[in-house]
């Protein structure tokens, strides 16, 4: 059974087919990782809707998908434009979206902490507050306006795709103990040579 975290979709490994686990990981090996540098940069707003945007949108939905995602920004695949697309709404009913130039209009009073995973942060889950609801005005792939009004996970998917575009991460956004935690687990690990 699958469960949602922020910009992550947990499965039991034990259930993927081998298949599904390659196009996993090889999705993964082209989301950038942290400590990248491109992580923490600030994303340019997009002037042209053209066929590179429409291209570049349509690979991050399909790196997304087979890295069992659920939300990816372009500077996560190291395109410093402000571009995410994400999945909202539930897996039966799922509605793919790209959003361009994308801001909170207005975001309600009401708060929920939840965990949050990001492909960019593997094998992270980390405690963050964020309000429950929100508007958010952006343009779609033509660039026409689109405004949506969302909650729950959709609206927790949104915020953290922007954060991204803004360089901030899910680090940024947790408790102290969480993040050292974190820290702990995403330090590179020296890789000792074996002997022949």
């Amino acid at each position: 059974m699958a469960e949602e975290h922020g910009q992550v979709v947990e499965d039991d490994a034990k259930e993927r087919d081998p298949e599904r686990e390659a196009r996993r990981r090889l999705a993964l090996a082209q989301i950038r990782q942290y400590p990248d540098p491109a992580l923490r940069l600030h994303a340019a707003e997009v002037e042209a809707f053209d066929d590179d945007l429409r291209r570049l949108s349509e690979r991050m939905l399909r790196l997304m998908t087979e890295a069992s995602g659920i939300g990816l920004a372009a500077t996560q695949v190291g395109v410093l434009r402000r571009l995410f697309v994400c999945r909202l709404g539930e897996e039966d009913a799922e509605d793919l979206r790209a959003f361009v130039n994308p801001v909170v209009s207005s975001a309600g009073e009401e708060r929920e902490t939840e965990e949050e995973g990001c492909l960019s942060l593997q094998g992270v889950l980390l405690p963050v507050e964020r309000p429950a609801r929100l508007t958010l005005e952006a343009r779609d792939l033509s660039g026409e306006p689109v405004q949506v009004e969302l909650e729950g996970l959709d609206a927790r998917v949104v915020q953290h795709e922007l954060d991204h575009l803004d360089g901030v991460l899910i680090l940024d956004r947790t408790t102290d103990e969480a993040r050292r935690e974190a820290l702990a687990k995403l330090r590179p690990r020296p890789q000792l040579a074996g002997r022949a």
